[in-house]
């Protein structure tokens, strides 16, 4: 049965989603997202942050590995993980509701030096996990979705509010995830680092060793780590982040195949339709077609 948290999340969220897609708020670091019916894979990256289904259901593959979020479900992203997502449960009766809260790591190193007890964070692990949302933090989301209704009361009270959550996060299942990615000289902590490197130089050609050596690893054991947090390795991760650049850049700038290509970083055009196939299921000219003629379909770029 849901809890009375979830019911005023549903009542929330439909308050707010009155057609299908996904809606940027007011809160910078809120989003929602209502469909009426099942979506098909998108490819994207998710940045630090906290999913919350409110009804419906949702499924989010990274590499081989696959999370299924069914209501009063969070799914917490440590680092940036390039993944495909889809509504698997959604109907014009039923629609999928959900919720996408950016984690600011900055306010989560405050906290953990304001004095926020847990157990050390010892060997990395994967930064993306699922589980149960407690009552506490399902209570604090709804307070943040409740302040759109009030635009006056978002400045002075959203940043309390999402403090407020990362609080809750800290101190609930998902809190070692957190603790990793900022725990001083760590070893999630400076993959961490590579992830970031990697996101800012994804155009650049991938040298482990050079970025091992910044990480201050030795090559075998960055590999290790690194496929640990992220479930890929450096140059799978690399890849994903190219390839979605580079449909990005032909569906919205115009570029064709090639020039995208030389542009994510690619020297062989060939090698890159291959890949690119490999990912996303058609070769880049139909794949842009096909998400052209969809593209009237509002939110299906970022389930």
């Amino acid at each position: 049965m849901a809890t009375n948290e979830l019911k005023k999340l549903v009542f929330s969220v439909e308050r707010q989603t009155v057609a299908d897609g996904v809606y940027d708020t007011a809160v910078p670091e809120l989003s929602l997202s209502r469909f009426s019916a099942p979506t098909d894979l998108v490819a994207l990256v998710y940045e630090p942050c906290l999913c919350i289904v409110v009804q419906g259901a949702k499924e989010v593959l990274l590499a081989e590995e696959a999370f299924q979020l069914n209501p009063a479900q969070s799914l917490l992203v440590s680092v940036d993980l390039p993944v495909a997502a889809r509504v698997v449960e959604a109907s014009p009766d039923h629609p999928y509701l959900g919720i996408r809260i950016s984690l600011d790591l900055a306010v989560v190193g405050d906290l953990l030096a304001d004095g926020i007890a847990g157990r050390s964070p010892g060997a990395p692990e994967r930064a993306i996990t699922l589980t149960p949302a407690e009552p506490s933090l399902l209570d604090a989301i709804g307070r943040l979705v409740t302040l759109l209704e009030t635009p006056q009361d978002i400045q002075p009270l959203g940043p309390l509010v999402l403090r407020e959550i990362t609080y809750r996060v800290l101190n609930g299942p998902h809190g070692l995830r957190l603790r990793q990615i900022v725990s001083t000289g760590g070893p999630a902590q400076r993959i961490t680092k590579a992830v970031r490197w990697l996101k800012e130089h994804f155009a650049d050609p991938l040298r482990v060793e050079s970025l091992a050596k910044q990480a201050g690893m030795s090559a075998s054991a960055f590999h290790a780590h690194f496929k640990g947090v992220t479930a890929l390795t450096p140059l799978q991760y690399q890849k994903q982040l190219r390839l979605q650049e580079a449909r990005r850049l032909m569906l919205g700038q115009g570029c064709d195949a090639a020039e995208a290509a030389f542009r994510v970083g690619y020297e062989s055009p060939s090698q890159f339709s291959r890949e690119y196939r490999r990912l996303f299921g058609t070769p880049p000219r139909q794949d842009i077609a096909a998400l052209t003629a969809v593209a009237q379909v509002a939110g299906q770029s970022g389930v």
